[in-house]
């Protein structure tokens, strides 16, 4: 099954609607296993308004594509992308840990739910700075 889905990915039209879906659907599932780590709710927040969860948020976003975008350019088939990306993703939920860990100055997470715009804006550039680190050590 995997080579007959790799020779329909041979047509560059079908495999960028592949791709394209796996991030998505892999986007969602990943943005929900954030919420787990976090202790506010992510779109309750945002509903709210909060800008400082909406840039976090929008970093982990954005980090997590750009751990597909250099998946995908570094492999050749979709199965091989969704594993680095996700291995990609499990280092960046690891960082995002650790960053709340090495912050003994105050809660990151409890200052992003009180819409501190600087720790949110912080931890933003946090998740795209390391998406891109990490994204280099996909192979």
């Amino acid at each position: 099954m995997e080579q007959e889905i790799d020779q329909l990915l041979s047509n560059k039209y079908a495999a960028s609607l592949a791709y394209v879906s796996v991030t998505v659907l892999a986007l969602v599932v990943f943005l929900y296993l954030f919420e787990f780590v976090t202790r506010y709710k992510c779109w309750q927040e945002i509903k709210r308004g909060n800008l400082a969860v909406a840039m976090a948020t929008g970093g982990k976003i954005f980090g997590i594509c750009n751990l597909f975008r250099f998946s995908i350019e570094a492999n050749e088939g979709v199965y091989q992308s969704l594993i680095w990306a996700t291995f990609g993703f499990a280092l960046l939920i690891g960082a995002y840990l650790l960053f709340e860990f090495l912050t003994p100055v105050f809660r990151i997470d409890v200052e992003i739910e009180k819409d501190n715009r600087a720790v949110g804006f912080i931890a933003m550039m946090i998740s795209v700075s390391l998406s891109y680190v990490i994204g280099a050590t996909v192979v």
